[in-house]
C-alpha cells in the first residue's frame, strides 16, 4: 500500500494539472485570451490561483501547455480514426483526412482557440516552437500515411506532398470551422479526399462510405 501512494500522488497531480489546462481552453474558446484570466481559470476549474501557480510559474507556462495540449489533441482525434479502416494504405489516408475536416476536429472552438494561439506564436519564441512542433506532428503523420501508398518516392517528393496536402486541408479546415452552416454534411471531407486524390495521383474516393455521396453531382 505504501509502494503505491506516490503512483497515486502523480496521477492526483496529473489530472488537477489537466483540469487546469482544460478550464484555460474552455474559457479562451469562449471569449478570447484576455477572458482567461487566473481568477477565471481557477473559478471554472474549482481551484485557487495559488494552486495554478503551483503546476505552473507563469501564466505564459500555462498557455504554453494549453496550446501543446490543443494542437496535439487535434492530431491525436485524426490518427484515432486510422485503426477503425481496413489496412490498405488509401483506405487510412482517406479516414486521416476525413477525420481532419470532421468534428470535433472540424469545429468553431478549435478555430477560436488556434486564432488566439497563433497571436501569441508571432510575438512569442516559445509559443511559436510549440507551434512548429506541432505542426510537424501533423504533418509527419499524413507524410507516413503517402510513403505507405503503393506508388514509391523519394524522401524529398514525399516532403513535398505532404506539405502540399496539408496546406489543401489547412483552407478547408478553415472555412469548414469559420462558416459550418455553408456546407453540406461530409461535403468538406470528401472535397479533401477528391483534392488528396488529385494531388497524389490516386484514387481516394473509392475508400470513403457509401453514404458519403457527392452532395452536389454534376
Amino acid at each position: 500500500m505504501t509502494v503505491d501512494q506516490p503512483k497515486f500522488r502523480r496521477m492526483g497531480e496529473e489530472r488537477r494539472r489537466d483540469d487546469l489546462i482544460a478550464a484555460a481552453l474552455d474559457l479562451m474558446a469562449e471569449g478570447g485570451p484576455e477572458s482567461a484570466t487566473v481568477r477565471a481559470i481557477a473559478a471554472r476549474a474549482g481551484a485557487t490561483p495559488g494552486l495554478i501557480r503551483y503546476y505552473f510559474s507563469t501564466k505564459d507556462d500555462l498557455w504554453r501547455a494549453a496550446y501543446r495540449t490543443h494542437m496535439t489533441r487535434l492530431t491525436e482525434q485524426c490518427r484515432a480514426a486510422i485503426p477503425a479502416v481496413p489496412s490498405s494504405p488509401g483506405a487510412r489516408l482517406t479516414a486521416f483526412v476525413v477525420a481532419s475536416l470532421s468534428p470535433p476536429v472540424t469545429d468553431g472552438a478549435a478555430l477560436r482557440l488556434w486564432a488566439g494561439f497563433i497571436g501569441m506564436a508571432q510575438k512569442n519564441p516559445a509559443m511559436n516552437e510549440i507551434h512548429e512542433t506541432t505542426y510537424l506532428l501533423y504533418r509527419d503523420a499524413l507524410q507516413e500515411l503517402i510513403a505507405a501508398l503503393p506508388r514509391r518516392r523519394d524522401t524529398a517528393r514525399l516532403r513535398t506532398l505532404a506539405i502540399a496536402c496539408n496546406g489543401v486541408l489547412d483552407g478547408l479546415w478553415l472555412e469548414g470551422c469559420a462558416l459550418p452552416d455553408k456546407f453540406a454534411d461530409g461535403e468538406l471531407a470528401r472535397i479533401g479526399v477528391e483534392s488528396m486524390g488529385a494531388i497524389l495521383g490516386e484514387d481516394l474516393l473509392c475508400h470513403l462510405a457509401p453514404d458519403a455521396a457527392d452532395p452536389h453531382p454534376a
